[in-house]
Protein backbone atom coordinates (compact mmCIF):
# COMPACT_ATOMS: atom_id res chain seq x y z
CA UNK A 1 0.00 0.00 0.00
CA UNK A 2 1.62 3.57 -0.61
CA UNK A 3 1.54 5.54 1.83
CA UNK A 4 0.62 9.35 1.87
CA UNK A 5 4.69 10.54 2.28
CA UNK A 6 5.66 7.48 -0.57
CA UNK A 7 2.58 9.33 -2.63
CA UNK A 8 4.16 12.91 -2.13
CA UNK A 9 7.73 12.01 -2.62
CA UNK A 10 6.57 11.10 -6.42
CA UNK A 11 5.51 14.78 -6.86
CA UNK A 12 7.79 17.47 -8.36
CA UNK A 13 7.89 19.63 -5.02
CA UNK A 14 8.92 23.58 -5.37
CA UNK A 15 12.01 24.66 -4.52
CA UNK A 16 12.69 26.17 -0.93
CA UNK A 17 13.17 29.72 -2.22
CA UNK A 18 9.86 29.64 -5.21
CA UNK A 19 8.03 28.73 -1.81
CA UNK A 20 9.55 31.65 0.31
CA UNK A 21 8.41 33.97 -2.27
CA UNK A 22 4.76 32.27 -2.72
CA UNK A 23 4.32 32.24 0.88
CA UNK A 24 5.43 35.62 1.14
CA UNK A 25 2.96 36.97 -1.26
CA UNK A 26 0.20 35.38 0.58
CA UNK A 27 0.94 37.39 3.65
CA UNK A 28 1.25 40.63 1.98
CA UNK A 29 -2.28 40.20 -0.22
CA UNK A 30 -3.71 38.95 3.49
CA UNK A 31 -2.82 42.29 4.06
CA UNK A 32 -4.34 43.98 1.24
CA UNK A 33 -7.60 42.09 1.52
CA UNK A 34 -7.85 42.47 5.36
CA UNK A 35 -7.51 39.38 6.94
CA UNK A 36 -4.75 40.22 9.47
CA UNK A 37 -4.77 40.67 12.39
CA UNK A 38 -1.69 43.16 14.54
CA UNK A 39 1.26 41.07 14.29
CA UNK A 40 -0.40 37.77 14.85
CA UNK A 41 -1.49 35.09 12.79
CA UNK A 42 0.66 32.86 10.80
CA UNK A 43 1.12 30.95 7.14
CA UNK A 44 3.24 27.79 6.63
CA UNK A 45 4.45 25.25 4.34
CA UNK A 46 6.47 22.56 4.05
CA UNK A 47 9.68 22.12 2.17
CA UNK A 48 10.73 18.66 2.94
CA UNK A 49 8.98 15.37 1.89
CA UNK A 50 7.33 14.38 5.11
CA UNK A 51 6.15 17.72 5.77
CA UNK A 52 8.32 18.09 9.02
CA UNK A 53 10.60 21.01 7.84
CA UNK A 54 8.41 24.02 7.11
CA UNK A 55 8.59 27.95 6.25
CA UNK A 56 6.84 29.68 9.11
CA UNK A 57 6.90 34.17 9.91
CA UNK A 58 8.89 35.46 12.32
CA UNK A 59 7.80 36.07 15.86
CA UNK A 60 5.39 39.24 15.47
CA UNK A 61 6.86 40.72 12.46
CA UNK A 62 3.71 41.98 10.59
CA UNK A 63 2.56 41.04 7.48
CA UNK A 64 3.42 43.80 5.22
CA UNK A 65 6.91 43.82 5.84
CA UNK A 66 7.98 39.85 5.41
CA UNK A 67 9.93 39.52 2.56
CA UNK A 68 10.73 35.77 1.45
CA UNK A 69 13.72 35.80 3.46
CA UNK A 70 12.71 36.67 6.73
CA UNK A 71 10.99 33.31 7.00
CA UNK A 72 12.33 31.37 9.28
CA UNK A 73 12.85 27.31 8.26
CA UNK A 74 11.81 25.33 11.14
CA UNK A 75 11.97 21.33 12.11
CA UNK A 76 8.60 20.11 13.70
CA UNK A 77 10.46 17.78 15.66
CA UNK A 78 12.84 20.15 17.46
CA UNK A 79 11.10 22.06 19.89
CA UNK A 80 14.42 23.38 21.19
CA UNK A 81 13.69 25.77 18.57
CA UNK A 82 11.64 27.31 21.03
CA UNK A 83 13.87 28.33 23.93
CA UNK A 84 16.29 29.74 20.55
CA UNK A 85 16.98 33.50 20.02
CA UNK A 86 14.95 33.31 17.15
CA UNK A 87 12.31 31.08 18.32
CA UNK A 88 8.85 31.90 16.31
CA UNK A 89 5.39 32.87 18.50
CA UNK A 90 4.35 30.21 20.82
CA UNK A 91 0.87 29.99 19.23
CA UNK A 92 2.39 29.78 15.56
CA UNK A 93 4.88 26.31 17.19
CA UNK A 94 1.89 24.80 18.73
CA UNK A 95 -0.81 24.96 15.47
CA UNK A 96 1.78 24.70 12.63
CA UNK A 97 4.10 22.43 14.43
CA UNK A 98 1.19 19.43 15.50
CA UNK A 99 -0.36 20.21 12.25
CA UNK A 100 2.85 19.58 9.91
CA UNK A 101 3.56 16.58 12.25
CA UNK A 102 0.55 15.33 11.67
CA UNK A 103 -1.73 16.11 8.68
CA UNK A 104 0.26 15.08 5.72
CA UNK A 105 -1.99 16.34 3.08
CA UNK A 106 -1.21 20.30 4.87
CA UNK A 107 1.69 21.36 2.79
CA UNK A 108 0.91 25.01 3.11
CA UNK A 109 -1.18 26.09 5.77
CA UNK A 110 -3.03 29.31 6.36
CA UNK A 111 -4.45 30.53 9.55
CA UNK A 112 -5.69 33.48 9.97
CA UNK A 113 -8.85 35.30 11.39
CA UNK A 114 -10.66 37.39 8.86
CA UNK A 115 -13.71 39.15 9.66
CA UNK A 116 -16.50 37.30 7.84
CA UNK A 117 -15.28 33.89 8.90
CA UNK A 118 -14.51 34.65 11.84
CA UNK A 119 -17.90 36.49 12.56
CA UNK A 120 -19.34 32.87 10.93
CA UNK A 121 -16.75 30.82 13.79
CA UNK A 122 -18.42 32.64 16.51
CA UNK A 123 -21.85 31.55 15.98
CA UNK A 124 -23.40 28.52 18.07
CA UNK A 125 -23.38 26.74 14.40
CA UNK A 126 -20.60 28.03 11.95
CA UNK A 127 -21.11 25.75 9.13
CA UNK A 128 -21.31 26.95 5.85
CA UNK A 129 -25.08 26.71 4.19
CA UNK A 130 -25.09 25.86 0.41
CA UNK A 131 -26.90 29.32 -0.38
CA UNK A 132 -25.15 30.01 -4.08
CA UNK A 133 -21.99 28.45 -5.69
CA UNK A 134 -19.67 30.32 -3.68
CA UNK A 135 -20.98 28.26 -0.49
CA UNK A 136 -21.63 25.21 -2.01
CA UNK A 137 -18.13 24.66 -2.32
CA UNK A 138 -17.39 24.07 1.23
CA UNK A 139 -20.50 21.31 1.53
CA UNK A 140 -19.72 18.15 3.14
CA UNK A 141 -15.38 19.58 2.39
CA UNK A 142 -15.38 21.21 6.00
CA UNK A 143 -14.31 20.52 9.64
CA UNK A 144 -15.59 22.57 12.03
CA UNK A 145 -14.11 22.05 15.55
CA UNK A 146 -16.30 23.47 18.32
CA UNK A 147 -14.54 22.64 21.37
CA UNK A 148 -11.76 25.92 21.45
CA UNK A 149 -9.64 25.81 24.42
CA UNK A 150 -8.20 29.14 24.46
CA UNK A 151 -5.21 30.75 23.20
CA UNK A 152 -3.67 27.76 21.92
CA UNK A 153 -0.28 27.56 22.61
CA UNK A 154 0.59 23.73 24.34
CA UNK A 155 1.26 21.23 22.81
CA UNK A 156 -1.73 19.74 23.82
CA UNK A 157 -4.33 22.19 21.88
CA UNK A 158 -1.74 22.20 18.99
CA UNK A 159 -2.56 18.26 19.14
CA UNK A 160 -6.51 18.25 19.13
CA UNK A 161 -6.47 21.05 16.45
CA UNK A 162 -4.46 19.04 14.41
CA UNK A 163 -7.16 16.05 14.64
CA UNK A 164 -9.82 17.97 14.25
CA UNK A 165 -8.19 19.21 10.99
CA UNK A 166 -8.77 15.27 10.15
CA UNK A 167 -8.89 14.96 6.63
CA UNK A 168 -10.60 18.21 4.91
CA UNK A 169 -9.00 21.11 3.50
CA UNK A 170 -10.45 23.92 5.60
CA UNK A 171 -11.04 23.95 9.01
CA UNK A 172 -13.93 26.26 11.02
CA UNK A 173 -12.30 26.84 14.78
CA UNK A 174 -15.54 27.99 16.76
CA UNK A 175 -14.90 30.73 18.93
CA UNK A 176 -11.38 31.11 16.93
CA UNK A 177 -10.80 31.36 13.46
CA UNK A 178 -10.02 29.80 10.09
CA UNK A 179 -7.00 27.29 8.62
CA UNK A 180 -7.00 25.99 5.35
CA UNK A 181 -4.87 23.42 3.53
CA UNK A 182 -3.27 22.92 0.58
CA UNK A 183 -0.88 21.42 -2.06
CA UNK A 184 0.54 24.49 -2.98
CA UNK A 185 0.36 28.13 -1.33
CA UNK A 186 -1.45 29.11 -4.60
CA UNK A 187 -4.28 26.62 -3.80
CA UNK A 188 -4.34 27.36 0.02
CA UNK A 189 -5.03 31.47 -1.18
CA UNK A 190 -7.81 30.60 -3.14
CA UNK A 191 -9.45 28.44 -0.59
CA UNK A 192 -9.20 31.10 1.84
CA UNK A 193 -9.88 33.61 -0.27
CA UNK A 194 -13.59 32.29 -1.40
CA UNK A 195 -14.14 31.01 2.25
CA UNK A 196 -14.08 34.34 3.36
CA UNK A 197 -16.33 35.55 0.34
CA UNK A 198 -18.44 32.31 1.08
CA UNK A 199 -18.93 33.50 5.29
CA UNK A 200 -19.57 37.41 3.46
CA UNK A 201 -22.45 35.65 1.79
CA UNK A 202 -23.75 33.74 5.25
CA UNK A 203 -23.23 36.58 7.21
CA UNK A 204 -25.21 39.00 4.80
CA UNK A 205 -27.39 36.25 4.39
CA UNK A 206 -28.35 36.13 8.06
CA UNK A 207 -28.44 39.82 8.47
CA UNK A 208 -32.09 39.85 6.48
CA UNK A 209 -33.68 37.47 8.89
CA UNK A 210 -35.48 35.53 6.02
CA UNK A 211 -35.10 31.99 5.86
CA UNK A 212 -31.81 30.70 4.08
CA UNK A 213 -32.57 29.18 0.38
CA UNK A 214 -30.72 26.14 1.35
CA UNK A 215 -29.40 23.64 -1.43
CA UNK A 216 -30.74 20.10 -1.32
CA UNK A 217 -27.59 17.54 -0.76
CA UNK A 218 -27.60 16.27 -4.21
CA UNK A 219 -27.27 19.89 -6.16
CA UNK A 220 -25.18 21.20 -3.54
CA UNK A 221 -22.80 18.21 -3.71
CA UNK A 222 -22.74 18.52 -7.70
CA UNK A 223 -21.94 22.27 -7.51
CA UNK A 224 -19.20 21.55 -5.05
CA UNK A 225 -17.61 18.68 -7.57
CA UNK A 226 -17.97 20.74 -10.24
CA UNK A 227 -15.23 23.19 -8.34
CA UNK A 228 -12.69 20.66 -9.40
CA UNK A 229 -12.77 22.02 -13.03
CA UNK A 230 -11.62 24.92 -12.08
CA UNK A 231 -8.94 24.45 -10.09
CA UNK A 232 -6.38 25.74 -12.36
CA UNK A 233 -8.01 29.06 -11.85
CA UNK A 234 -5.89 29.29 -8.37
CA UNK A 235 -2.88 29.54 -9.99
CA UNK A 236 -3.83 32.42 -12.72
CA UNK A 237 -5.92 34.13 -9.70
CA UNK A 238 -2.18 33.94 -7.77
CA UNK A 239 0.00 35.01 -10.03
CA UNK A 240 -2.37 38.00 -11.23
CA UNK A 241 -2.07 39.33 -7.34
CA UNK A 242 1.53 38.34 -7.23
CA UNK A 243 2.66 40.69 -10.45
CA UNK A 244 0.14 43.76 -8.41
CA UNK A 245 2.65 43.44 -5.36
CA UNK A 246 5.70 43.48 -8.03
CA UNK A 247 4.38 47.26 -8.81
CA UNK A 248 4.18 48.26 -5.16
CA UNK A 249 7.28 46.65 -3.75
CA UNK A 250 9.63 44.54 -6.22
CA UNK A 251 11.92 43.77 -2.74
CA UNK A 252 8.63 41.62 -1.59
CA UNK A 253 11.06 39.01 -3.03
CA UNK A 254 14.04 39.80 -2.04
Amino acid sequence: MTTTTELISTIDLPCESRLRVDLTAAFRLAVEFGWHEAVANHFSAAVSVDGRQFLLNPRWQHFSTIRASDLLLLDADDSAVMRSADAPDPSAWCIHGAIHRAVPHARVLLHCHPPYATALCSLKDPEIKPIDQNTARFFNRTAIDLSFGGIADDEAEGNRIAAAFGNHSTLMMGNHGVSVAANTVAEAFDQLYFLERAARTMVLAYSTNQPLNIMDAELAEKTAAGWDDYSGAAFAHFEHLKSTLDTRDPHWRE
